[in-house]
Parts: C-alpha cells; sequence; structure tokens
C-alpha cells in the first residue's frame, strides 16, 4: 500500500501521516515514512526523539551520498555529468532511521531550483529514489507530501495507491483539494480520497462534506477538533505517546482499518483478474 498525504498548509497532514505509520506498524506491517515536506517535521510527529531527529541529514543535502550514487559532487560546475539512473535500492536501510514501533523514517529534503546545474545530482537522486519506493518496495510506504501543489509537477506521486488529501473546514482548503484532484488524474494516480480534520462543529462539519460532495470526492475519515495535538505540538511529542486514546489518534485508527480494509480488498480482487 502507497499513500500519499497532501493538502493545503496547516491542515494536519504530517499528524495524519506520522499517526498511519505507527499505526500500520503496530499491525505488523514494514512501514516506510517518507517525509517529502520541506518542513520536515514528520521526525518529532512520529515519535524520533529530538537529540536524534537534529542530526539527521536530509537525502538532499547528504553530499557524500549524492557523489557516491550519482558520481558527482552537488556544486560542481556546469554540465557535469553524472548518473540519471543511480542505484538506491540501500537508501532507505542506509540512512532510513528505525523510529518507534519499527516505523522506519525517511527525510528527502528539498531541491531549490534556481537555474543552476550544481543540484542537478540531487534532484536526479531523489526522483530515483521516490521511484524505487512507490513501484518497487513491498513496504506500506506513508508519505508526508510538501503542502501546496508544487511536488505535482514533478510527478513524484506516479506510483501511489491513493493520494489522501487532508482538508479543513475552509474555502480555501477545499479549492486546494480540488486543484489536487485535478492534478492527480494528469499523472494517473489511482484514487484519491478525503479526511476532514479539526473538525470542530456540525456546522463545520456539513460545510467540509458538502464542499467534498461537490467534487465528487469520498471523506473515508472525519478527525474532530482536538485540543491535545496543539498542546502534543507544543511539546514536540508524538501525539501518539501524548495522549494515545485521544479523539483525533481514534480517528485516525478507524482511518488505518478502513484502508487495509478497502486495498486488502482492492489487491484480493487484483490477484483474482
Amino acid at each position: 500500500m502507497k499513500l500519499a498525504i497532501a493538502g493545503k498548509g496547516g491542515v494536519g497532514k504530517t499528524l495524519v501521516a506520522a499517526t498511519l505509520s505507527r499505526l500500520f506498524a503496530r499491525d505488523g506491517f514494514r512501514v516506510l515514512a517518507v517525509d517529502a515536506d520541506p518542513a520536515m517535521n514528520l521526525a518529532y510527529a512520529i515519535g524520533i526523539p529530538a537529540d536524534v531527529a537534529s542530526k539527521l541529514i536530509p537525502i538532499a543535502d547528504n553530499e557524500k551520498l549524492i557523489e557516491e550514487k550519482t558520481g558527482a559532487k552537488p556544486g560542481g560546475s556546469f554540465g557535469t555529468i553524472f548518473s540519471l539512473t543511480p542505484s538506491v535500492d540501500d537508501i532507505a536501510e542506509r540512512v532510513g532511521i528505525l523510529g518507534p514501533d519499527g516505523a522506519r523514517l525517511l527525510v528527502m529534503g528539498t531541491v531549490r531550483s534556481g537555474g543552476s546545474g550544481c543540484l542537478c545530482p540531487a534532484n536526479a537522486l531523489l526522483r530515483a529514489l521516490i521511484a524505487h519506493i512507490t513501484l518497487e518496495r513491498k513496504d506500506v510506504v506513508v508519505m508526508d507530501m510538501e503542502a501546496g501543489l508544487e511536488h505535482f509537477g514533478r510527478g513524484t506521486v506516479r506510483g501511489i495507491d491513493a493520494l489522501v488529501a487532508v482538508v479543513e473546514s475552509s474555502a480555501q482548503s477545499i479549492y486546494t483539494c480540488k486543484r489536487i484532484k485535478e492534478l492527480s488524474s494528469d499523472i494517473g494516480v489511482r484514487e484519491v480520497l478525503a479526511v476532514a480534520n479539526k473538525v470542530s462543529s456540525v456546522e463545520e462539519r456539513r460545510f467540509v462534506l458538502q464542499g467534498l460532495k461537490e467534487l465528487d470526492l469520498e471523506a473515508v475519515c472525519t478527525i474532530p477538533f482536538d485540543p491535545t495535538v496543539p498542546k502534543a505540538d507544543m511539546q514536540r511529542i508524538a501525539v501518539l505517546d501524548f495522549a494515545p486514546l485521544s479523539p483525533a489518534v481514534s480517528a485516525i485508527r478507524e482511518l488505518e482499518e478502513t484502508l487495509k480494509e478497502r486495498y486488502r480488498n482492492q489487491y484480493s480482487r487484483r490477484l483474482e483478474s
């Protein structure tokens, strides 16, 4: 199962991605949690200790690894020859961090595009790695995508089974979800699902569900507004550790069960056909 968690900034993508990763791992799945958001908050949200998280080197900034895999140093002169198809099948185990419950975290980092050729080796490595993760690895993969829509232009979700769009009760959030659905269709994402987050009233729930219905999007989960989430964030503690029985965690646990059942049936149908 390969999932990409997307949405407007601040809607709670990282909460959903981190908690889902931990819950899948607890249920015995081999899980790879991928931080593809430049904000790089998935480490603490998944429960990696602060002293360990602070030492993580994003792959996009790991010059030694980039040179080893592509044959070129980042920052080299324009026209430097490097591999566009680097070997990446060992990277998750080499540089990924094993977190709580056995979920492995891989931090991608950001390739800044400023018209210079010096960062092309890093870009080539990231693209090859994401393709390997989504198309070849047998893990449950949960990718915390960057806010907004930029990653769709790079085609980083081509191998994803479902893109989970997290929305809140705002018109801008619904509009972003609309654009996510349109662009997902353009690059062949199999399915787009919606999760309504931070819902604090019946009126808000009605607003979000009506907006999703107009987009012909299925809302597979509604996560209520939960005051323990900002409290955990202030202390840089995973919500699953801070308040394991909180309403938000309970809702995401139901989301995990829904996804397991959905894709268990889907893969069974594929095998039968």
